[in-house]
C-alpha cells in the first residue's frame, strides 16, 4: 500500500500498487491503464499488459445493423419474425451491457481522466497516475481542439461541400473555421446569444433573441426574419418551409418564395405551454419537444398536431429521427426510442436509462457503416453507443457540458462545450 500526499486537492490518494508478493504479483484481473496509454515503465508491473477477454454477448445484446420494432407481440408474422426485441431487453428493458466498454474497460467512476488534466493544471504531467486523455474507448480519437469562443458553444453547422465550419455561442458571435488549417478565419457579431443554427444549402439560419439571421453561403446575401418572441432555441427546414421553436412555446413558420428569393411569414403552431427547445423533421411529420416535458407530432401537410407524447417526466432536451424511429432524451435520465404502431401512433419501444440527465443526441455511422448514437450528459461526458443494441462504444470527457454536436464527412464529428471550446474527432479507418 502506497500513500502519497497530494497538495493539489488537499486529499490523500491511495493506490494499491503491489500484490501479496513481489515474486508472484496478484494482478487481480486488472489492466494497467498506464500500459493502455502507452507509457508504463514499471518492471515488473503489478497489473496486466493485455486486454481482458470481451464478455460473451447474450442473444439480446448482439450487435445488429437491422432495426426492428420490438413493440410487436413477437409472433412469426411480425416485423421481428418471432424474435425478441433488438433494443436491449425489450420494452422498457435495461441496457444489457451497461457499465462496459469495448476492450473490457469498465465505465465505473475510475474510468475518468485526471481532474487536474481536465482543468489544464496537472503538475505531474506524464508521471500522473491518472489518465491524461479526453476519451475512453476504441475506434475514434481526438484530432484537434478549436479555441476561440468565450462562452458555451450552442450550435455547430458544416455546410455540405464547404471547407468552412460554423459555430455559434452565447458570447454572441458566429465563428468561421477553416477545415484545412483549423484556424478561425472570421468572427461575426450577432448582437445576441446564439440559441441554435442549421444549414440547408445554400442557406445558414441562426436563431437569436427575437429574430432569425439568414445568410446565403453562395451569394453572401443576408436577411433578417423578425417575429419570434424571446430566444429562438430550435430550427428545422422541410418542404420549402422554415420552422423556429421559440421561448414562448410557439413554432413559427416561414415559406420560401423562389420568385423573390426570400422567406415570407406563413403561420405559427400553438400547443406547447413552455419553450420549444428541439425540432426535427421525419417523413411527413415535424416533431417538437419542450420544457413542458412533452413531445408533439405535427402533420406537415395540414400543420395540425396529430399526437402528444407525455412519457418523459422532465424537460425533453433533444430529438433525433433515425430511419423509422424517433429518439428522444430528457433530464429524467432517459433516452426513449419511439416507433409507429399499426394505428400510426408513436409508442415507446425501448427506454435506455442513464445515471445523469441527457441533454443532446446526435447520430452517425462509423467508418464501417455501423450506426452510433452520441448522448451528451450533464455530468460533462458524451457516451457513444452502438445502435440498436445500446452497447457502449466509448466515452468523451469535457470541461463542462457538451451542448452542441455535429457530424461531418469521412468519419468526422464535432463537440462544443460550456467553456467555448470545440473539439474535432474522427473514427479510425483501421
Amino acid at each position: 500500500m502506497e500513500i502519497e500526499n497530494d497538495d493539489r486537492g488537499g486529499y490523500k490518494r491511495i493506490h494499491n500498487r503491489l500484490g501479496p508478493t513481489s515474486r508472484q504479483p496478484d494482478r487481480g484481473g486488472k489492466v494497467c491503464f498506464q500500459w493502455q496509454a502507452g507509457r508504463c515503465n514499471r518492471h515488473p508491473c503489478p497489473f496486466l499488459h493485455s486486454e481482458l477477454p470481451a464478455a460473451q454477448e447474450t442473444s439480446n445484446s448482439k450487435r445488429s445493423l437491422g432495426w426492428r420494432n420490438p413493440s410487436t407481440g413477437g409472433g412469426s408474422n411480425g416485423p421481428n419474425g418471432g424474435h425478441q426485441s433488438k433494443w436491449g431487453k425489450g420494452r422498457h428493458g435495461e441496457n444489457s451491457n451497461a457499465g462496459r466498454l469495448n476492450g473490457g474497460v469498465g465505465t465505473s467512476g475510475g474510468d475518468r481522466p485526471c481532474k487536474f488534466f481536465v482543468a489544464g493544471n496537472c503538475s505531474f504531467g506524464d508521471r500522473c497516475r491518472y489518465p491524461h486523455s479526453w476519451s475512453f474507448g476504441e475506434g475514434f480519437s481526438l484530432i484537434t481542439p478549436l479555441k476561440g469562443h468565450e462562452k458555451v458553444v450552442t450550435a455547430i453547422a458544416l455546410p455540405s461541400g464547404s471547407d468552412k465550419l460554423y459555430s455559434g455561442s452565447k458570447d454572441k458571435t458566429i465563428k468561421v473555421w477553416d477545415c484545412q488549417t483549423g484556424q478561425c478565419v472570421a468572427s461575426i457579431p450577432m448582437g445576441g446569444e446564439i440559441g441554435c443554427m442549421i444549414c440547408e444549402d445554400p442557406w445558414l439560419f441562426v436563431g437569436i433573441p427575437d429574430s432569425i439571421k439568414v445568410w446565403n453561403t453562395q451569394t453572401g446575401a443576408e436577411m433578417n426574419l423578425p417575429g419570434p418572441t424571446g430566444q429562438v432555441y430550435a430550427l428545422a427546414a422541410a418542404n420549402d418551409m422554415l420552422f423556429a421553436g421559440t421561448q414562448d412555446g410557439k413554432i413559427l413558420i416561414w415559406r420560401f418564395n423562389a420568385a423573390t428569393n426570400c422567406f415570407e411569414p406563413a403561420t405559427f403552431l400553438v400547443g406547447h405551454r413552455l419553450a420549444v427547445i428541439s425540432l426535427v423533421v421525419g417523413g411527413p411529420k415535424l416533431y417538437s419537444c419542450s420544457m413542458d416535458n412533452t413531445i408533439k407530432a405535427w402533420d406537415l401537410t395540414t400543420l395540425q398536431c396529430v399526437q402528444t407524447l407525455s412519457d418523459h417526466t422532465n424537460v425533453v432536451m433533444s430529438l433525433l429521427c433515425w430511419e423509422q424511429f424517433l429518439l428522444s432524451c430528457s433530464l429524467d435520465n432517459t433516452v426513449k426510442v419511439w416507433f409507429h404502431n399499426s394505428n400510426d401512433q408513436l409508442e415507446v419501444t425501448y427506454t435506455h436509462t442513464e445515471e445523469h440527465g441527457v441533454i443532446s443526441l446526435c447520430g452517425m455511422h462509423d467508418v464501417q457503416g455501423k450506426p452510433v448514437l452520441l448522448c451528451s450528459l450533464n455530468d460533462n461526458t458524451v457516451r457513444l453507443y452502438d445502435l440498436p443494441s445500446f452497447n457502449e462504444r466509448g466515452k468523451i470527457f469535457a470541461k463542462q457540458e457538451v451542448r452542441a454536436m455535429q457530424t461531418g464527412p469521412n468519419g468526422l464529428f464535432f463537440t462544443g462545450d460550456g467553456t467555448g471550446e470545440l473539439k474535432v474527432w474522427a473514427w479510425s479507418t483501421n
